[in-house]
C-alpha cells in the first residue's frame, strides 16, 4: 500500500471531500434509479470493471454481463457441484463413454421469443466454438488427445443432438453440457459473412457499443440497457423456461443493475451505504463489517479457501512482433527464462507477511495451481515443492546462476547490467496493488528494482493478451473447481490465457522466434492423458506430476488463496452461499423481501 503518512491535512482533506462528493453523486443516481424502476423487486451489484464485449466467444474478461443472460445444456449446482438439468431436461451416456445424447427442454425460447432448438446447439459448436477463423478459449477446453481433435455434433431431431469423441474424453460430459448455447436465428449471417479481409463479422458483432436490447439472450434476464463506464440494467426474461411448483414465472426478481464502480474502496463505502446488495469481501473491509452486520441489515458469508489462484508470472516469450522487435528486452529475457531467477525470487515473496498485512490472516499461502479442495490437489506432505521466505536461499541462488552484487547490494547480471523490471497491475483491486508494493519492497532485499505500472482492467488484459509487450504481472484466475482440466486453456501451450508464454491466435500474424520448452510441452502431455484416464487414483497420480513441473519451473508464482467472504443484504432471501457457487448461483429461485 502506498503510504500517506507524509501528506499534509489539507490534501486528506480534499481527497476526502472528493471521495464523498463521488459516493454522493453514486447515491444519487441510484436512488432516482430504483424511483423510476417503480419499487420494482430488483437487485443492485457492482462490477469493478465495464464489460469489455457482449459477444460471450471472444469474451477475455473477468467482469462481463454473461452470467445474468446465458446458460448451457446443464448447470452445475453451486453447493455440490454435480451436475443438473438446464436447457437439456435430460442426457444418456453411451457404454463406450464416447457419445452423449442430450434431449432439450420442449417449447424453449430465446429471449425475443424465437423459438431455441437443437438447431442452435449445431450452430453454436460447429460455427462458432469449433471455428477456427473465431478465436476462442472454449475450444482450448474442448480438444481431445495428442491430435487435438474436436468432438462432433449432429442433430437427431429437434429436440435432441447427439456429441460424440473420437476417444476417450472424462470432463466430456462437463464441458459438453456446462457451456453457453447462443442464437442461431441472431447470429448465423454474422459468422457466414466476411469483411473485405476475409474475417468473419461476427468478431466484430455485439461489442459493447452494440443496443443491449439487440443481445438474444436464453437465462434469467436479458439485457435492456447500457450506459458506459456506469451500469448494465437488466430485466427478467420472459421466455426463461424455469417456473415454480405453482407454475409462476422465475426468477421473482424482476430486474437486476450492475453498477460499473471501479474501486474496491468505493464499492465498499456504497454498499455500506446501503446502495448495493452484495459485495465482495476485502480482507481489509472484514473487520469492519462484521461489526456492522446488524445495524447494516447484511450478512456476511464465508464459503472457505476461495477456488481462484493468484500470482505473479513473468514473461517467458522469445519472440518477436511482426516488425521484428523482441516481445522482451533481450537482457531481460535472458533473466526470466532462467529458472534458478524465477525460484530465487519465490523465496524472496514474504509471503506469511502479505498473509497478515493484505489479507488480513483471511487466507491461506497458495502452492499449487489446483484448488485445495479438488480430489487431485498434491499436497506438500504428498511431495508438492513448496518455496518458504528465505532470503539467503534466494540470494544463493541467483550467485549460483551467475548474478552478482555491487558495493551497494544492487542486483547485477553477468554482464554488468542492473536487475530491473516492470510489475503490471490493475487499479481496480486495492489488495492487488498492496501486494504489488510489498513484492517490491521484498525484491528490494535482494537487490532488484520493480517498477510498478498500474493500469484499468481492460488495458491491463489489452497488453498481456494483444502486444504481450511486457515483463511481469500480478494476477489472478478464477478457479476451475474440482475439475483441473476447466484450466487446460491456461496450461495448454496453443491456449489463449497461456499469458506467461503466449502464442499467436488465430486472428494474429505469426511471431517470429516463439519457442516451446520441453516442459510446457510435457504439461501439454499430461493433461492430455488425464482427460483420457478414467481410473481416479492414476489421474491423482497425473496431475500430481503436473503441480511438481508447475512448481519447480514457476511460470506462475503463487501468492496468497483469499478465503471467500461475500457480504449480502437480509432483504435476500433464500441465499445458498459457498466458494464454487458464491452468493447468487440459484438467483433464479431468490426472492427480496422489501
Amino acid at each position: 500500500m502506498i503510504s500517506i503518512s507524509r501528506k499534509s491535512v489539507g490534501q486528506l482533506l480534499v481527497i476526502l471531500l472528493t471521495l464523498v462528493m463521488a459516493i454522493g453523486l453514486n447515491s444519487c443516481k441510484l436512488n432516482q434509479l430504483k424511483t423510476v424502476a417503480a419499487q420494482k423487486p430488483e437487485l443492485v451489484f457492482a462490477s469493478l470493471s465495464a464489460p469489455a464485449t457482449f459477444n460471450y466467444p471472444l469474451n477475455q474478461s473477468a467482469y462481463s454481463v454473461f452470467g445474468f443472460i446465458y446458460e448451457g445444456l446443464l448447470n452445475e449446482n453451486g453447493l455440490t457441484g454435480e451436475l443438473e438439468p438446464a436447457l437439456a431436461e435430460s442426457w444418456q451416456i453411451s457404454p463406450d463413454t464416447k457419445r452423449i445424447t442430450f434431449t432439450l427442454r420442449s417449447d424453449l425460447k430465446w429471449s425475443d421469443g424465437e423459438p431455441l432448438t437443437a438447431d442452435d446447439i449445431i450452430f453454436t459448436y460447429n460455427e462458432i466454438y469449433f471455428n477456427e477463423k473465431i478465436a476462442t478459449g472454449i475450444r482450448d477446453i474442448l480438444r481431445i488427445g495428442t491430435k487435438g481433435l474436436l468432438p462432433t455434433v449432429k442433430k437427431i431431431d429437434d429436440r435432441r443432438v447427439e456429441f460424440s469423441t473420437p476417444e476417450p474424453f472424462v470432463p466430456f460430459l462437463r464441458y459438453m453440457g456446462g457451456i453457453t448455447i447462443l442464437p442461431a436465428h441472431a447470429l448465423r449471417d454474422l459468422v457466414r459473412k466476411t469483411d473485405d479481409k476475409g474475417k468473419p463479422l461476427f468478431l466484430s458483432a455485439w461489442g459493447t457499443g452494440t443496443n443491449p436490447k439487440e443481445i438474444i439472450s436464453n437465462a434469467y434476464y436479458r439485457m435492456v440497457s447500457y450506459i458506459p463506464s456506469q451500469r448494465v440494467i437488466f430485466e427478467r426474461n420472459p421466455y426463461y423456461w424455469r417456473k415454480d411448483a405453482e407454475g409462476n414465472q422465475l426468477p421473482y426478481i424482476e430486474r437486476v443493475v450492475l453498477q460499473i464502480i471501479e474501486n474496491t474502496d468505493t464499492q465498499l463505502l456504497a454498499f455500506r451505504t446501503g446502495e448495493l446488495d452484495n459485495l465482495e469481501v476485502a480482507p481489509e473491509a472484514f473487520q469492519l463489517l462484521k461489526r456492522e452486520e446488524n445495524r447494516g441489515k447484511f450478512k456476511i458469508y464465508e464459503g472457505g479457501v476461495d477456488t481462484g489462484v493468484t500470482f505473479i508470472a513473468f514473461n517467458l516469450n522469445k519472440a518477436r512482433n511482426e516488425k521484428g522487435i523482441p516481445l522482451v528486452e533481450p537482457i531481460k529475457s535472458k533473466w526470466f527464462n532462467n529458472v534458478a531467477f524465477r525460484q530465487a525470487i519465490a523465496y524472496a515473496l514474504d509471503r506469511e507477511t502479505m498473509k497478515t498485512n493484505v489479507f488480513r490472516g483471511l487466507g491461506e499461502l497458495q502452492n499449487s495451481p489446483i484448488y485445495v479442495k479438488s480430489p487431485y490437489y498434491l499436497s506438500p506432505e504428498e511431495g508438492l515443492k513448496v518455496y518458504n521466505y528465505d532470503l539467503e536461499k534466494a540470494k544463493q541462488l541467483l550467485l549460483k546462476a551467475g548474478f552478482k552484487y555491487n558495493p551497494e547490494g544492487e542486483l547485477l547480471d553477468g554482464d554488468g547490467n542492473r536487475v530491473v523490471f516492470t510489475l503490471l497491475c490493475n487499479a481496480e483491486r486495492k489488495a492487488r496493488i498492496d501486494m504489488a508494493t510489498q513484492i517490491q519492497r521484498d525484491l528490494a532485499k535482494i537487490g532488484i528494482k520493480v517498477d510498478l505500472q498500474v493500469m484499468s482492467f481492460n488495458s491491463y488484459v489489452s497488453k498481456l493478451r494483444n502486444t504481450k509487450d511486457w515483463d511481469c504481472y500480478i494476477g489472478g484466475f478464477g478457479g476451475s473447481g474440482v475439475e483441473p482440466h476447466g484450466s487446460f486453456n491456461i496450461w495448454s501451450t496453443g491456449g489463449t490465457l497461456h499469458t506467461f508464454n503466449q502464442g499467436p491466435l488465430p486472428e494474429e500474424p505469426p511471431l517470429n522466434g516463439w519457442e516451446i520448452t520441453d516442459w510446457e510441452k510435457e504439461i501439454d502431455r499430461l493433461f492430455i492423458a488425464a482427460s483420457q484416464e478414467f481410473d481416479e487414483k492414476k489421474r491423482k497420480a497425473i496431475y500430481g506430476k503436473f503441480q511438481q513441473i508447475a512448481q519447480e519451473q514457476l511460470p506462475f508464482i503463487h501468492l496468497i488463496n483469499k478465503l471467500s467472504l461475500e457480504g449480502v443484504r437480509d432483504r435476500v432471501q433464500n441465499v445458498k452461499y459457498s466458494a464454487l457457487g458464491g452468493a447468487f448461483w440459484n438467483i433464479y429461485e431468490m426472492k427480496v423481501a422489501e
